[in-house]
């Protein structure tokens, strides 16, 4: 009998195996190479009670393991075939980051003493999350450098240059700064050209010849100063005093310089005369004038005539002339004289601003007329209201 053309195996129903050439996905089966497999993360074993995956199969044939494992090893090719899913690429490692929101770890930090104002202030703002902008750490005591004590031996000695000139009454201090740079000073016969140089205060000192013609040049005028001038910095709506200084209202006299425009540089009035009040007004440029008239020791007397309105209070006469206060201050002894009802005569050693005003209502009196008519041994005279004149050599205050 013709026998079938199967062979044995056939006969057993086993199929012949598929060729693995013919089989497109058979080289992705096949197992990575050792060095794929080096990089792959080790996958846990499987129990023996769990249950194996089957072989993958082709056109519902199962491709038995022993074809695969008996598999020449081929070169892993990683092309993509026709029709296929894209390749696994290899995992790129995991980078270490920390949890969003994750704490940070703390580091233990040393001991220290108790936090101040701005320690706290720190710790307050770093517990919020935030930064303390302007605090810093204190500095201790012991950091801070101690001052030495100032030696006496090494302090300087004696009186500033400057101050004893003035107290002599040879100039102003700024006079005498700018004559000792000009080198116009002499203390005991030696030459004095340094600043802020101190002295003996009873030392001799000689100016130079240079200084006392620059000291003659400056000029005192005496104003007979009307109602409605100020006496120093005008105020708005209101005309200086200084203005009143012209050649037209120039009253001459014998031996006066020729007056120019240069000489009202630097003149400033050396008292105070209220802008209701009216009299004897000095302006000068000499610094010696307005440190007698208005320095701080000074003694100069002032004289006024003053009308008043009003019933003075009993005893108001004795409180005029000692007893009252002005700014929380005793005022010097004054002489004052009752001419009439209505007229006062006031001698004054200081002055105050509007000192007789407010003194005489202190008494329950009102001022409606005030004139200056004496400054130390210097009189008003028959001097017209708004003109001026140059104080002559042999006059003093």
């Amino acid at each position: 009998a013709a026998r079938h053309p199967m062979s044995s195996d056939d006969k057993k129903g086993r199929r012949p195996p598929v060729a693995v050439a013919e089989d497109p996905w058979a080289k992705w089966r096949q197992p990575a190479p050792a060095a794929d497999k080096a990089d792959e993360p080790a996958r846990p074993a499987k129990s023996a009670g769990q249950s194996q995956r089957p072989p993958m199969t082709t056109a519902g044939a199962s491709v038995p393991p022993a074809l695969v494992e008996a598999a020449p090893a081929e070169p892993v090719v990683r092309s993509r075939p026709a029709g296929t899913l894209s390749p696994l690429k290899k995992a790129a490692p995991a980078r270490k980051t920390a949890a969003k929101g994750a704490a940070k770890p703390m580091l233990a930090k040393p001991a220290a003493a108790e936090p101040g104002a701005d320690g706290l202030k720190r710790i307050h703002a770093q517990s919020r999350g935030g930064k303390a902008r302007d605090a810093k750490p204190l500095r201790p005591a012991s950091s801070v450098p101690a001052v030495a004590p100032r030696d006496p031996a090494t302090a300087p000695s004696g009186v500033r240059l400057s101050k004893v000139m003035s107290e002599r009454g040879l100039c102003s201090r700024r006079e005498a700064d700018l004559w000792i740079e000009r080198g116009w000073v002499f203390v005991d016969g030696v030459q004095v050209a340094e600043l802020g140089s101190r002295i003996d205060p009873a030392a001799a000192i000689v100016i130079a010849r240079e200084a006392e013609r620059d000291q003659a040049k400056q000029v005192t005028i005496l104003l007979h100063k009307p109602v409605g001038y100020v006496s120093g910095q005008p105020e708005p709506d209101c005309k200086p005093a200084v203005a009143l200084i012209s050649a037209e209202t120039w009253v001459r006299q014998a031996g006066d310089p020729e007056f120019k425009p240069w000489m009202l540089r630097g003149l400033a009035p050396a008292g105070r005369l209220d802008i209701d009040s009216t009299g004897l007004l000095v302006l000068t440029q000499d610094g010696r004038v307005a440190r007698k008239l208005i320095g701080e020791d000074s003694e100069t007397e002032k004289e006024y005539l003053v009308r008043i309105s009003g019933e003075m209070i009993a005893n108001g006469l004795e409180l005029l002339r000692h007893g009252l206060k002005l700014d929380g201050r005793p005022l010097k002894p004054a002489w004052v004289k009752q001419l009439n009802e209505d007229q006062l005569h006031f001698i004054l050693r200081e002055g105050k601003k509007r000192q007789i005003r407010r003194m005489c209502e202190q008494v329950g009196l009102r001022v409606t007329g005030l004139k200056r008519v004496r400054i130390g041994k210097v009189r008003l005279g028959d001097l017209p209201l708004g003109q001026w004149r140059f104080l002559r050599p042999d006059e003093h205050f």
